[in-house]
């Protein structure tokens, strides 16, 4: 069976995040979410908290989602610790995985994150003016074995709650079962290397590689 990883950036958040987990619910399958720690608030992590709860994964997308590869080697460590911190305070539990702001990365990152980095197959679902049935069909389109889906669960980002209804269903249909992105991981049986950038487990190309 065909496995398949839906991950969601830029939360949590009371709005569009719980439409998400409601979707997840409903049709009975596991996501990985990478907070934006700036984004925690006492609401917002009661949110996050229900995610970790369900058997989600709570990961890492820095404190305040700056280029990171502009950064010094003592902001590059605040950004990623503190984020690090609110999702222990949440979850009890430190991420594994890390996906840099922007997918922009240096070898400073590399050498101070000591996390597997996380990229994906994105739909340009941060653009406002891509519409649900795009998403869904840019989603669908590029779908395959062993594959992370980069998707937002920002604020306002009502798209993509309807791209989901579309989205899952489908992958059903083509026989795709949905795991977090450990999961992903382990049922391929395959080790996080350091200094790669991850989009398919199962596809470690130079392309990977900074």
């Amino acid at each position: 069976m065909p496995i398949i990883a839906l991950t969601f950036d830029d939360g949590p958040n009371t709005v569009i995040t719980p439409q998400v987990l409601d979707i997840l619910e409903k049709e009975g399958i596991l996501a990985s979410f990478f907070l934006i720690a700036q984004n925690i608030t006492l609401e917002s992590a009661a949110v996050a908290r229900r995610a970790y709860d369900m058997g989600c994964d709570i990961e890492n997308h820095t404190l305040t989602h700056p280029f990171m590869d502009k950064l010094t080697v003592e902001e590059i460590r605040k950004e990623v610790q503190t984020c690090t911190d609110k999702i222990i305070e949440i979850t009890g539990e430190a991420p594994k995985f890390f996906r840099p702001p922007f997918i922009a990365v240096s070898q400073a990152m590399y050498d101070n994150i000591d996390m597997t980095f996380i990229c994906g197959m994105g739909c340009e679902d941060w653009v406002p003016e891509v519409t649900a049935e795009q998403r869904a069909e840019r989603v669908l389109a590029n779908a395959e074995d062993g594959q992370i889906v980069l998707l937002h669960d920002m604020q306002w980002n009502q798209n993509t709650v309807e791209a989901l209804k579309t989205i899952i269903p489908e992958l059903k249909k083509r026989g795709y079962d949905f795991v977090t992105v450990s999961q992903l991981f382990e049922q391929k049986h395959v080790t996080p290397r350091r200094g790669w950038l991850y989009t398919n487990v199962l596809q470690e190309t130079s392309e990977n590689r900074l």
